[in-house]
């Protein structure tokens, strides 16, 4: 016969044990601080063990308690997935990701209809969203995240260090035949693409740090077009609007099809590298584990 703890003592203890405070698991699981302080106590009576400190106002993992939440999540999220499963009757494989919006359109869901052409059974929500996000309220299975510092607790997977380089269309050469020259000396200020990246990013790549690459003497003034989103800057240069400081990696397919053309082989890399993030407790799903690999496969 099996001996399993009280399963809502385990699921409070592991929503204390993530959040780092019963005030903030009490939040997420619609209840008291005083239940979950209550429930963690059941459990600690049942295993014998004690599973908090307190410091300084937080709650802190014994190292019995580490030792429990590291198989408590994944069992946790063992018993969701097959409720799920039951309760829709659904077999099929189904993830939640996450990505940046230009991210989003321009790279990962092309890629995501490719991986199901290949896999018939898989199925996605594709959720588009700035950093941070909130993994556990959203049930967010796969995250791709423009560096890794805010969410240091998931498994990051490396995925590329993209960079951004001078970009048109080849209708814009046609009317613009003198453009092409290593550094852009015949490109007129107001026919460049500038991205706001908005306030959030503090290292991304601007026509005045190409143009000091380039050992240009040109400033690179704010004269031209202006664009909210990396993706958009892209496809302004596609319609032939201008030429963009666009990003490699968010401009692969249309480079693959002609639809774009490198000016320069300068390139002005990120400040920061793509990576794909996920909770620890989801890494033996078979479907993540095989989309995180042909995701990676995409960029090499």
């Amino acid at each position: 016969m099996r001996s399993l703890p009280p399963l809502n003592a385990l699921r409070a203890f592991e929503t204390a044990a993530r959040t780092g405070s019963y005030v903030a698991a009490a939040a997420e699981l619609g209840v008291s601080s005083a239940a979950v302080s209550q429930q963690v106590r059941n459990l600690e009576d049942f295993l014998g063990k004690q599973l908090f400190t307190r410091f300084n106002n937080r709650i802190v993992l014994t190292d019995a308690g580490q030792a429990i939440f590291a198989g408590a999540t994944e069992a946790l999220q063992s018993i969701a997935t097959l409720t799920k499963q039951a309760m829709t009757g659904a077999a099929r494989q189904r993830l939640v990701i996450s990505a940046l919006p230009s991210v989003a359109h321009r790279w990962m869901a092309p890629r995501l209809a490719d991986f199901t052409a290949l896999h018939r059974e898989f199925r996605f929500e594709l959720r588009i969203e700035d950093d941070p996000v909130d993994f556990p309220r959203y049930d967010i299975d796969l995250r791709m995240c423009y560096g890794t510092s805010l969410y240091p607790e998931l498994r990051a997977t490396h995925l590329c260090q993209d960079e951004a380089l001078p970009l048109c269309s080849p209708a814009y050469l046609v009317r613009n035949p003198a453009a092409i020259t290593a550094d852009l000396s015949n490109v007129p200020d107001d026919d460049l693409i500038h991205t706001d990246w908005g306030p959030s990013f503090g290292s991304h790549p601007t026509w005045q740090s190409w143009f000091m690459k380039a050992g240009t003497a040109r400033p690179g003034r704010s004269e031209g077009f202006r664009s909210g989103m990396s993706g958009l800057t892209l496809d302004l240069a596609r319609d032939g609007v201008g030429v963009a400081l666009g990003q490699r990696m968010l401009a692969a397919d249309d480079l693959a099809h002609g639809r774009l053309v490198a000016l320069s082989d300068i390139a002005i890399p990120l400040g920061h590298a793509y990576s794909l993030v996920h909770p620890i407790s989801k890494s033996r799903n078979i479907a993540l584990k095989q989309l995180i690999d042909w995701l990676v496969n995409q960029v090499h």
